[in-house]
């Protein structure tokens, strides 16, 4: 009996053999075209910064040069040491680090502490507390200049670090970016597994969500050290030429040369001040380059 039905099988195999299958065609790669687009793109993205530099090597009047300087000139350490000795820029840059970084460290974890709350916690007026906090981000800061710098004058607070770390704790930005991150890239399933477990609400929030939120927390701690470094308004309002930011020591280094700054100094400086972005960047470019990615596979 088991060998006439697999005869039979076989016949019926050999009448309807099963159709060829496709080979999986491979993902096409970039062209000369592509990397030309790139190649274009990232030489226009870097020519100011390659000019700051060529200009920071040079004399203060190369600027003015028709066609332009592209090459690097003999004066830019020179230069860099007059920018040490014309401003406190050691002190500005401590200043500028401790600044970032407090506001990054703060940001990053209330707007993923407030972000995963909206997103995965259920309490009255969650909505409507969310519309409060987006509709704060179309207020100008400009607005609010006034009564806070009367308020740092009340505290005694003018001309000191925490007058300018306090304002920019928490942002309205980090709190909606974070919640918009979070709702979808946690499962529900995973947090009521972990309170099934035992896991307290903060235990929850530690093992389940910082975890899963670190790319988008990579993402947003670059963009709030990038914005807390190079601010400018709050900082020249609030802080003295004794005790400067980078950008304030830039402006105090462009106003020292008079009627006619001199743009050798202020673009060493600005160099300077460019090189721990460039690090930080370096540093966190995999997490970035994870959140992006991350992104396009959620859209």
């Amino acid at each position: 009996m088991s060998a006439v039905l697999e005869k039979n099988l076989t016949a019926a195999g050999a009448g309807h053999a099963p159709p060829p299958q496709r080979k999986a065609k491979n993902h096409e790669t970039p062209g000369i075209l592509t990397y030309s687009i790139l190649i274009a793109f990232f030489l226009v993205s870097a020519f100011p910064l390659w000019w700051s530099f060529v200009i920071a090597s040079r004399q203060s009047s190369d600027v003015n040069l028709v066609p332009p300087a592209i090459l690097p000139g003999p004066n830019f350490f020179d230069n860099i040491t007059k920018v040490f000795t014309t401003v406190p820029f050691v002190q500005a840059l401590i200043n500028s680090i401790i600044i970032a970084g407090a506001i990054t460290i703060s940001v990053v974890f209330f707007s993923t502490l407030a972000g995963y709350s909206f997103a995965k916690l259920r309490f009255r007026a969650s909505n409507g507390l969310l519309l409060a906090v987006i509709a704060t981000m179309a207020i100008p800061t400009q607005l609010g200049i006034i009564p806070l710098f009367m308020l740092m004058a009340e505290w005694e607070w003018v001309g000191t670090l925490q007058a300018v770390i306090v304002p920019g704790l928490v942002t309205a930005f980090g709190v909606f970016f974070m919640r918009q991150y979070l709702v979808d890239v946690i499962p529900d399933e995973l947090i009521e597994a972990a309170r099934v477990d035992g896991a307290s609400m903060w235990g929850t929030f530690w093992h389940v969500a910082l975890p899963a939120a670190r790319p988008a927390m990579a993402v947003l701690a670059l963009f709030t050290f990038m914005a807390a470094w190079t601010d400018y308004l709050w900082p020249s309002l609030v802080l003295g030429p004794r005790n400067p930011s980078v950008q304030t020591a830039l402006a105090t280094l462009s106003a020292s040369g008079g009627q006619t700054p001199d743009n050798s100094l202020v673009l060493a400086g600005a160099v300077v001040s460019v090189i721990p972005l460039l690090i930080l960047f370096f540093l966190a470019g995999k997490q970035l380059i994870a959140g992006i990615m991350q992104g396009a596979v959620k859209g």
